[in-house]
C-alpha cells in the first residue's frame, strides 16, 4: 500500500541529496574530528564548513553556532544556560508561552522545583502571546523569556521580535525555539535580536539526531553537557560529523528553495479545504493567515482523534493529533486547550502537516478518505 505522509511537521524525510554528501563521513572519513591526525582534521574541516554555512544562512558568526543531538537538548540547553546563568545576578524569573513545545515545558518545570518562578504566558483564540500578557509578565527579576517563533500543533507565528525587545529593555535574556519555523521562514539572527535561538535538522529534510543553539556573542550561558572540550568547551561530546554535514546541506537546500516549497505547499492546502467543503462541521483551530503554510489543525465535530487516526493510518494516511512527542498521552493538546477550546473539543482536533514532496493526487486522495471516515465515524 502507497501510503500518503501528512506528518512533516513530526519529521520529514530524509533528502537523497543531503544523504550522499553526508555518506564519505560514514565510512571513509571515520576520523574523530577532535583528533590532531590527518583523518581527524578532515572531519574537522567539514564541521567547520558546516558551521559557516549555517552561520551565514541566519547572519549569526560562527563562533556563535554550536551543534546538539538536537532541538530537544538545544531548548533544554538554552533553558538551563540562560537562567543559571542569570541567577547568579539575582535573577529568577522565567517567562514563556502557555504553548511551547514539551522540551521547554519540562524543563520549565525543572527550574520550577529549583526555585525559580515560572510565568506562563496566555495566548488568545488564534493561539497567539498578546503584548499586554508580555507587558505584564517581564519585569526586572527576570531571567529569561522563552518564545517559539512558531508552534508546533497550529503553525501559529509569534511575536518574536516585540517579545525580544521587551525581554532586553527589562535586562532579561530571550530565547526563541525555531524548530517549526526554521523549513518556512527566513532566520535572521541580527534583526529579530534574539540571544538564543534552537534548530533541528529533521524538520527540512535532513538527518534526526541533530540541531543547532545559536548564542550572541557576549551572552553568558552555562555548559549544559560535560564531558571533553568539544564546542569551544562548552558541549561535551564526540562531534557527530555525518549529521553536522547533513544539516548544514539540508538547511542550506531548505532556505535555497523556501519561496518555491512554501507557495507549492500554499496551493496544496488550498486544494485540500477545497476537497473537505463537502464535510459539514469542520473548524479551522487558529489564524490561516498568520501560520505557517504547512501546518493545519483541524477540528471534526463529532468524531474523536483517536478513533479518527487509527482508521486514516488503515487506509494509509499518516497524520497526527498534536506534537510527536505526546503522541502517546490521552491528555487533549495543551495548545488547543491554552486557546481555549474545551477537552471534547481538543480531542477532536487532528493535524494535518504537509510537506514538499506532497502531490496533488495525494492531497485529493487523503482529503476523500477524510471526508469518508468523518462521516462513518460520526
Amino acid at each position: 500500500m502507497e501510503r500518503i505522509y501528512f506528518d512533516h511537521a513530526a519529521t520529514t524525510p530524509l533528502d537523497r541529496e543531503v544523504f550522499e554528501k553526508m555518506t564519505p563521513y560514514f565510512c571513509d572519513v571515520y576520523g574523530n574530528a577532535d583528533s590532531p591526525h590527518a583523518l581527524g582534521r578532515k572531519a574537522m574541516a567539514a564541521v567547520d564548513s558546516a558551521r559557516d554555512k549555517i552561520a551565514a544562512l541566519i547572519h549569526a558568526k560562527n563562533n556563535e553556532i554550536y551543534f546538539t543531538s538536537g532541538g530537544t537538548e538545544a531548548d533544554n540547553w538554552a533553558l538551563f544556560g540562560g537562567a543559571y546563568a542569570k541567577k547568579a545576578e539575582g535573577k529568577t524569573r522565567v517567562v514563556l508561552s502557555a504553548i511551547e513545545h514539551h522540551a521547554v515545558l519540562s524543563a520549565a518545570e525543572r527550574l520550577e522545583r529549583d526555585g525559580f518562578e515560572v510565568v506562563y504566558l496566555p495566548v488568545n483564540e488564534q493561539g497567539v502571546v498578546e503584548e499586554d500578557a508580555l507587558q505584564n509578565a517581564i519585569d526586572r527579576n527576570t531571567a529569561l523569556v522563552a518564545l517559539m517563533y512558531a508552534n508546533n500543533e497550529t503553525g501559529a507565528i509569534q511575536p518574536v521580535q516585540r517579545a525580544c525587545a521587551l525581554a532586553h529593555e527589562r535586562g532579561a535574556l530571550f530565547f526563541t525555539d525555531a524548530v517549526q519555523a526554521a523549513p518556512y521562514m527566513r532566520l535572521d539572527v541580527r534583526e529579530l535580536g534574539v540571544d538564543m535561538l534552537s534548530f533541528s535538522g529533521h524538520k527540512f529534510y535532513g538527518p534526526k539526531g541533530v540541531g543547532v543553539l545559536y548564542i550572541r556573542g557576549g551572552v553568558k550561558v552555562q555548559k549544559f553537557v560535560g564531558g571533553g572540550e568539544q564546542e569551544r568547551g562548552m558541549r561535551g561530546g564526540t562531534v557527530n560529523v555525518p549529521a553536522i554535514v547533513g544539516i548544514a546541506a539540508a538547511y542550506e537546500k531548505a532556505v535555497q528553495n523556501m519561496e518555491q516549497n512554501n507557495e507549492k505547499i500554499r496551493v496544496l492546502v488550498q486544494r485540500f479545504m477545497q476537497e473537505l467543503a463537502p464535510l459539514s462541521g469542520v473548524t479551522v483551530n487558529g489564524d490561516r493567515q498568520n501560520a505557517l503554510p504547512s501546518v493545519l489543525n483541524l477540528r471534526f465535530d463529532g468524531v474523536e482523534n483517536t478513533a479518527f487516526l487509527y482508521a486514516m493510518d488503515l487506509q494509509g494516511v499518516c497524520l497526527a493529533a498534536g506534537s510527536a512527542c505526546a503522541s502517546a498521552s490521552v491528555k487533549p493538546s495543551h495548545v488547543l486547550t491554552a486557546m481555549g477550546l474545551d477537552e471534547r473539543q481538543a480531542k477532536e482536533s487532528v493535524r494535518f502537516s504537509f510537506g514538499k514532496n506532497n502531490t496533488t493526487e495525494e492531497i485529493v486522495q487523503g482529503a476523500r478518505f477524510a471526508v469518508e471516515t468523518a462521516r462513518r465515524l460520526r
